[in-house]
Formats: C-alpha cells, structure tokens, sequence
C-alpha cells in the first residue's frame, strides 16, 4: 500500500497539486456547488473494506461481490455527481502549502459557517465539506468515500501541505471523522472533534490493519472540542479517550467550550482547535512499545484460545470466540482471525 500511495503522490493524484495545476491559479475565497472530476483510488472498495471493516465482516461483503469482477475495483461514488463547499483563502499558500480540513457535517447540505472564515484566513487553512454527508447518510458507501474524494480533489487542485491534511466533523459528522482517521492516517494527519465521538477498537469502529494503526499511534493528532453543558458528549469523549490510551495513541488534547451546549464551535473554538492541531507531540517510543507488546499479547492468547475451540470441535464457542476477537482487534487479528474461519466453515460452520 505504501508503494502504490507514493506512486500516486508522484504522478500528483494526491499531495501538491501538479505544476500545470498550481500554474493555473485556482479559484479562492468561498465557492459554492463545486464538482470535483477525479476519482480517489483511496475510496475503492478494496481500500474501504481494507481499512474501515472488521476483517471478518469484509468477508462477508467480499462474497456479495463475488459475482462482480469489477467491483472491488469500484468506487461506490460517482465523482462528477457529487457537489461540495470550499473556502480557499485569498492569501498566498505558506511555503509549505495550504493546511487542509476536510469537514463532515450532521447535516445534509454543503455549508461552510460565515463566522468561520476569517479563522480559516488567519490560519490560510481551506476547507472543504460535501453535500449528502448527513447522519442519515449511508456510512460506507457515501459519508466516507465524500470526504476522500474531497481530500484528494482539493490536494491535486491546489498546494497543500501533505503533512497538515485533517479531517474534522460537529455531533456525528465527528465521529464519522474519528473513523477516517483512524483508517486513512497515511492521508489524514490528525481530526478535529467537535461534539462527538466514540471509542476505537469496537464493531462500530474496528481497528484498521497493523501498518495503519502504527502509523496512526506515532503520527496522528487527534483534538476534541466539548461543550460544558454538554454531559453527554463529554461522557463520549471520556470513552474515546480511554479507548485511544488502550491502543497506544497519546497525542490527543481537549478543549472545553465554555457555556456552550450541544452546538457546533463558534469562531474562538475553532481558532483554538486549529492551534492545537497544529502542534502535534511524538509518542514516547518505549511506552508505545510497551503498550504495543501488552495488546500483541492479549491478542495472540486470543488467538490461540480460538483455535484450541475449533481443534476441540467447540464450533459455537469458537465463532462466539472469533466474533468477539474481530470486533475488538480488527485488522490486528488478520490475516489469523480470518484463516480460522476458513477452518471453521471447510467443518460446514458458518457466521
């Protein structure tokens, strides 16, 4: 994956845009119902199953799709269908390039907030949002592949900072951004957390493959924004937090609104959480290696308790075993989890 990512970033479909591209002086300031042509090579459905579904639960959508040669190669999206909002600012890029937050909403239409943009300008940041990202949007096969579309769009139009490429969201837009995150770290260097969140590791949010969960622990910053009135995303964030300290990321920090509800940041709040995103903290290298090797583990007994469950015959044990193991491992279990299922369906059991 790393290969195929720098080919990418080499040929300008991600990363600074091209010089053609910057040669052209792309429009600034706020445009409204932009479509974007290029598709993501990060949003096929190889890539979204590899990264953002359990292994176990992949298997079952890859069979779905067994009859469709094409379709692991397909995005769920048609690129020139789908329209976003983008503030660009008027100033001249950093030296480094733009920084990039790529924003999911709870609603459905494509607004970027007025009171935001003089923030955006003090910090040259562009921000992008899709249209159809809602809460009642399909997850997967929409919210998800929108906002890598937009990232990688708005990074071949314009000279973006690759190293300052965030994803963020208010209420569930937020929590749909801590799972971007946590599946795209080699895109996404950090999320801002607005109003919601959950923990990591779970059926909901399953940990993506090992290579993307390190790179997440050692370069990833992640910032919550919480109102003070708002006990029940404060309680969320309570919960996220431990679950990121169980899985070796440290570089995380709160910001409190203060006299603030469930309501998306205003002005300050944004100012503030852009500043924090902007100073990230490496992790301390021998407690991350501890950590790694205590979860490894855990894991690995797992493992062979399951095994011993199916070499005993205890197939309803070892699927209980195994659903279990998926659901808080995730990608870490592969490719062991899903080679003993095959074992458990060759015995005619199934999940």
């Amino acid at each position: 994956m790393k290969r195929r990512f720098a080919r990418w970033f080499a040929r300008g479909a991600i990363g600074l845009c091209t010089a053609a591209a910057c040669a052209a002086a792309p429009p600034t300031g706020l445009q409204r119902d932009v479509v974007f042509s290029t598709p993501a090579p990060l949003a096929r459905n190889e890539e979204l199953l590899r990264r953002l579904v359990s292994p176990l639960h992949a298997v079952d959508m890859q069979k779905a799709m067994a009859g469709n040669p094409l379709a692991m190669q397909a995005s769920p999206l048609a690129p020139a269908q789908q329209h976003f909002a983008l503030y660009v600012p008027t100033s001249p890029a950093p030296a480094s390039g733009y920084p990039l937050l790529v924003f999911v909403p709870p609603w459905n239409d494509a607004r970027i907030p007025s009171e935001w943009v003089p923030v955006l300008d003090r910090n040259h940041v562009i921000l992008v949002t899709a249209a159809g990202s809602g809460n009642d949007a399909d997850v997967l096969d929409r919210r998800d592949p929108l906002a890598l579309l937009a990232a990688l769009n708005v990074m071949q139009r314009y000279r973006v900072d690759p190293a300052r490429v965030y994803v963020g969201g208010f209420s569930g837009g937020s929590r749909i951004a801590l799972r971007l995150a946590l599946a795209y770290p080699d895109l996404f260097r950090g999320a801002l957390l607005d109003a919601g969140s959950d923990p990591i590791g779970t059926a909901q949010i399953p940990l993506p493959p090992a290579d993307l969960l390190h790179r997440f622990q050692q370069s990833s910053r992640i910032v919550f924004l919480t109102g003070s009135d708002d006990a029940i995303r404060q309680a969320q964030r309570a919960r996220a937090t431990e679950s990121l300290e169980q899985w070796c990321v440290s570089d995380s920090d709160g910001i409190m609104l203060l006299h603030t509800g469930h309501a998306l940041a205003d002005a300050a709040g944004l100012a503030q959480a852009l500043a924090a995103l902007f100073k990230p903290r490496a992790p301390d290298a021998a407690k991350l290696a501890a950590c790694r090797a205590r979860n490894a583990a855990a894991l690995a007994k797992e493992l062979a308790d399951a095994e011993s469950l199916v070499d005993a015959g205890h197939f309803k044990q070892a699927m209980q075993a195994l659903t279990r193991i998926d659901a808080h491992y995730g990608g870490l279990a592969a490719p062991r989890s899903v080679e003993l299922l095959r074992a458990l369906g060759s015995r005619g059991e199934t999940h």
